[in-house]
């Protein structure tokens, strides 16, 4: 009788865990997605990374913790899955050789100059993130992704009012980082 009770109490917990599961997956899936799409520039990358974040979201169950942020931790897995992958060469070569070709097929105009050129600052933009600061990088990401302050802080664990100075000194190494690839560029 009570092996009974147990097994319909871990059962009623398990498919209580589902449920919750399913309702952040439902709530924070286009957000994540969103994210890695601006950051990896591929369909196909962002939906793999932002289902291995909601994997280990599922795996890990740090939503339990009290004060936890669930919006904020999978901004961060995400930005670092997003991160690691653009800093794979081959990766990254391939998405934007595919990212172009895709553009010129999609183009109503016969514009290939300008699409080129797009391409070209969308790829070095992607690389001077890579060469950044993780942390700053991950900033930058967040609220050129449309998070608030409050969202950006509430992911980092910091307060709110320390957001804007942590995002002028990422936007100039950025800056930095892209003049110098800009240099390096033939």
């Amino acid at each position: 009788m009570k092996k009974r009770k147990t097994e319909l109490l871990k059962t009623s917990e398990a498919e209580s865990d589902s449920r919750e599961f399913e309702s952040v997956f439902r709530e924070y899936w286009a957000y994540v997605y969103r994210i890695l799409k601006r950051l990896v520039g591929d369909p196909a990358e962002a939906e793999d990374l932002a289902l291995e974040t909601f994997f280990r979201l599922y795996q890990h169950h740090p939503r339990k913790v009290d004060g936890f942020q669930t919006g904020g931790w999978l901004y961060r897995v995400a930005t670092n899955l997003g991160l690691r992958s653009i800093r794979s060469f081959k990766r990254r070569e391939r998405y934007e050789i595919e990212a172009g070709r895709f553009a010129l097929e999609e183009s109503p105009e016969a514009r290939p100059a300008v699409i080129h050129e797009q391409a070209e600052e969308q790829a070095l933009a992607r690389r001077a993130l890579a060469k950044m600061n993780e942390r700053q990088s991950q900033l930058l990401v967040l609220r050129y992704s449309g998070l608030s302050y409050k969202e950006i802080a509430a992911s980092f664990g910091l307060s709110p009012t320390s957001i804007g100075p942590l995002l002028v000194r990422a936007e100039r190494e950025f800056e930095e980082c892209y003049r110098v690839l800009t240099r390096e560029e033939p």
